[in-house]
């Protein structure tokens, strides 16, 4: 078998391909279909996971806890895998909650976020001794309900909506008028009935964005963030255990895209987590998803038809944006870009064509690849997205039209 070099962007490195075929987790791409049963399916790499949370924990700095945001992939296998690796978990919503407590991480190592959370959800958190990320006065009400009802003390923090933004991120999720967490002006009255009730605040959790690749933008958002949470935690009789200052690490997945350099941001926050120790007996939380499980995974389809309208070639695959939204183009995007999708049967192939790779629904939307090139395809080859293992099927309408949903793997 000849091994080729892999000719795509570069922030797919750990994939192999031998005799023109992808090859995941040691297995080729035609047997890992026939293994799986059928098609459309996503698989994930075991071992780029596990590389990715390994190099990630040896670049940071001490006093600097690394949790997943299971929201980026909760598929129960892949949650487990990456609880091995990371000091906690981050969920946002009850059955989140119950995906990570079923890994046997410590309940004060979880950590539940959200705006709408349901009262019911808040009081399986107090009972289950997860940490509430409070983000209302109203789920502060519910929290100390459900804990005197209970006679548990519940785990508290305060979600802060800082008066700052990260530019450059793809979602802004703090400054300015936002549904995500109290604004900080109102913070201290809040830790202060905390305090009165007997009770510790655990933390804060002040997360200004995400999918940023400016690695200058992160450092200054990361050092607004912990002076405001240095600032909040002195105005305490108690203090906090932890600062989290979320994550907002981004990936590459169009062409131009360059990646974050990590090891020039969290060099940055050694100090920042030293000041945190020195002035508040606290460690700093960096919160990641997408940024440990995107490059991992792949989406993986069958052409089951070839079509060619007045020149232009059309492969129409069985899978598309119920099951890919963020690769169809619907999902935050302005101006559509196409993810790096490949034929995975045909890799390094040198006789290639302009070709649209779409899917199977009676919607223009649904268009994976638009006028790429890419090798000659037929009926029966599969194609790959790649880039795929954050927001995938979770972040689908995969009942839309009732087709069949993807299946998942872990290889």
């Amino acid at each position: 078998m000849r091994l080729v070099e892999f000719p795509l962007h570069a922030s797919l490195e750990g994939f192999d391909v031998v005799d023109e075929e992808l090859v995941i987790g040691g297995i080729g791409l035609r047997r890992l279909a026939e293994r799986v049963g059928a098609t459309p399916f996503y698989a994930y790499s075991r071992s780029i996971l596990e590389a990715r949370a390994r190099a990630l924990r040896a670049q940071l700095p001490a006093g600097v806890h690394l949790h997943y945001a299971i929201k980026a992939n909760p598929m129960p296998a892949v949650v487990q895998l990456l609880s091995q690796f990371t000091d906690g978990l981050d969920v946002a919503s009850g059955r989140e909650m119950r995906v990570a407590l079923d890994t046997g991480v410590s309940p004060s190592l979880i950590s539940f976020a959200g705006p709408g959370k349901s009262e019911a959800e808040i009081s399986q958190a107090v009972a289950a001794g997860v940490t509430l990320n409070l983000e209302s006065e109203r789920q502060l009400d519910q929290a100390l309900a459900a804990g005197h009802r209970l006679g548990v003390a519940p785990q508290l923090a305060l979600r802060v909506n800082p008066s700052f933004e990260l530019k450059g991120s793809g979602m802004k999720m703090g400054g300015g008028a936002k549904p995500f967490g109290i604004d900080e002006a109102r913070i201290p009255a809040l830790a202060a009935r905390i305090e009165a009730d007997g009770l510790a605040l655990v933390g804060f959790h002040i997360y200004s964005g995400s999918q940023n690749l400016n690695a200058a933008a992160l450092i200054e958002a990361q050092r607004l963030t912990v002076e405001l949470g240095l600032k909040l935690a002195g105005s305490l009789r108690s203090g906090v255990r932890w600062i989290n200052i979320g994550g907002g690490f981004g990936v590459p997945y169009f062409p131009g895209d360059k990646p974050l350099d990590t090891s020039v941001v969290l060099d940055a926050l050694a100090p920042m987590a030293q000041a945190a120790r020195a002035s508040a007996d606290a460690h700093l939380v960096i919160e990641l998803g997408r940024y440990l499980v995107a490059p991992a995974g792949v989406y993986v389809c069958r052409v089951i038809d070839r079509k060619v309208s007045e020149g232009q070639v059309f492969l129409v695959v069985d899978g598309g944006l119920h099951h890919h939204l963020a690769a169809s183009g619907n999902f935050g995007q302005v101006i559509r870009k196409n993810y790096p999708v490949a034929i995975g049967t045909a890799m390094g192939r040198a006789q290639c064509a302009v070709q649209s790779v779409v899917g199977p629904l009676c919607t223009p939307l649904d268009l994976l690849g638009d006028r790429m090139s890419l090798p000659l395809a037929d009926v029966g080859d599969l194609v790959v997205v790649f880039q795929s293992g954050a927001y995938g099927p979770s972040a689908s309408p995969t009942r839309f039209l009732s087709h069949p949903e993807p299946l998942e793997v872990l290889v």
